[in-house]
């Protein structure tokens, strides 16, 4: 197996593991609403909402690093790498998007309970 293939593998493999978190995400999310439907507990459709939105921006993340990797290592032509550019772009937009909904805020906004555990502020 030569360096191209073995990268092309390793792009692969990554595409897989994205898949494979969209959809198990996907179910554990639907499947944690449909219980907390049943319990009638408040809150079941935001918190289907911001399981998917992590599932998702876990899943995109994966499909973008196999993007790149294929990308630089495989076809680093003029091309290729502007599609990636624009894979990357839509990925930010979609990512602070979800970000947005899942946090009600942007990413560059402060918690407005203070900083995330484990930070300290100076």
């Amino acid at each position: 197996m030569d360096f191209t293939e073995a990268v092309e593998l390793a792009g692969k493999g990554m595409d897989t593991a994205g898949v494979v978190v969209l959809v198990i995400g996907a179910v554990v999310a639907v499947v944690r609403a449909g219980r907390s439907a049943r319990r009638q507990m408040p809150g079941t459709y935001r918190q289907f909402r911001q399981q998917m939105g992590r599932t998702i921006l876990l899943g995109l993340e994966l499909l973008v690093a196999a993007d790149i990797i294929r990308t630089v290592a495989v076809t680093p032509t003029l091309s290729s790498v502007l599609v990636l550019g624009l894979i990357v772009l839509i990925r930010t937009f979609l990512s602070f998007s979800l970000e947005l909904e899942i946090t009600g805020r942007w990413p560059w906004q402060q918690n407005p309970t203070g900083p995330p555990a484990g930070m300290t502020t100076s």
